[in-house]
């Protein structure tokens, strides 16, 4: 078996070209990719190389880790499956390139478990879904935040969770004037220094001693966002604030599980946030305009006439 794929050949090198997959196990699930996501954080820095080393990593490889599509056929065990709309985060079964992420291809094979089946009539929208877990996992590691840094996708969906929580509605921040909509404001207008729960999702590295400043005694940051560069902050105001941090990390099984419910109920939106599709066959400048553009909140690829 064969699929079309995008592949980083290397940093800016993008290609569109087959891969041979690992045959099926009996607990696998073979899916058919309608629609997958570009990520503005973790694939902008295979992108440009600038990735920080993790176990696997290396080109060529698969990007992405928001994919949607239909199971067409499935090992012994996983039959039952078959014909569910599902959300996959990824694959690691190419052969010829890595699949340290392995979410844009036509055809991804995966253990079951590792896909979710999705709300009937959610569509493209799915491939939100590792967005609204990631903002899920932060949030329910701890209090829910009085200030979100940062109006791109994760933060308005940690706004919008937060608000499905029950809990009060957030100050924003974001200088960019063509993200603040009405909802966010630039920090130069915020005088409060008293936060006690502050989410950065803006990926900045050089912001943590301006956070820390805005913090009342015991407040906590959560690093929410995806950091290229190490952090550092200065040790007497953390000191005087009695700071803490926390890292957000990965996503879990339940916080998937937590946001689908959500969904499910009608408590979480997840519309809005798609701004840019294109057709695969585009993708080179696809994930330019997803890198580039800051009017792109969420670019995704369509596979839908692809073999």
């Amino acid at each position: 078996m064969n699929t079309l794929a995008v592949v980083l050949e290397e940093p800016e090198r993008l290609t569109l070209r087959r891969l041979d997959l690992k045959p099926a196990g009996p607990d696998d699930v073979i899916v058919e990719v309608d629609w997958s996501g570009i990520s503005t954080g973790t694939e902008r820095l295979l992108w440009t190389g600038r990735m920080p080393p993790f176990p696997g990593l290396g080109y060529p490889l698969v990007p992405g880790y928001e994919a949607v599509g239909r199971v067409v056929d499935a090992g012994a065990l996983a039959q039952a499956r078959i014909g569910d709309q599902v959300f996959v985060p990824g694959s690691s079964n190419f052969i010829d390139a890595r699949g340290l992420f392995g979410g844009s291809a036509r055809t991804l094979i995966t253990p079951q478990a590792r896909t979710v089946t999705l709300p009937a009539g959610l569509g493209d929208q799915g491939v939100l879904l590792s967005l609204a877990a990631t903002a899920q996992h932060a949030i329910a590691g701890g209090t829910a935040p009085d200030l979100i840094v940062g109006h791109g996708v994760l933060g308005r969906l940690l706004l919008r969770l937060t608000e499905a929580h029950g809990a009060p509605r957030p100050t924003v921040w974001e200088t960019n004037p063509s993200r603040r909509e009405g909802v966010a404001i630039h920090p130069d207008f915020d005088d409060r220094r008293d936060y006690r729960s502050v989410y950065d999702a803006s990926g900045a590295e050089d912001l943590m001693d301006f956070l820390v400043a805005r913090l009342g005694r015991g407040g906590e940051i959560v690093l929410a966002g995806f950091y290229e560069e190490r952090l550092s902050f200065g040790f007497p105001m953390a000191f005087m604030k009695e700071a803490r941090f926390r890292i957000a990390a990965e996503f879990k099984p339940e916080d998937v599980t937590a946001v689908t419910a959500l969904i499910e109920q009608g408590r979480l939106s997840l519309d809005g946030l798609i701004t840019h599709r294109s057709d695969v066959t585009e993708a080179p400048d696809a994930y330019r305009t997803a890198f580039g553009d800051s009017d792109c909140l969420k670019m995704i690829l369509d596979w839908r006439k692809c073999a």
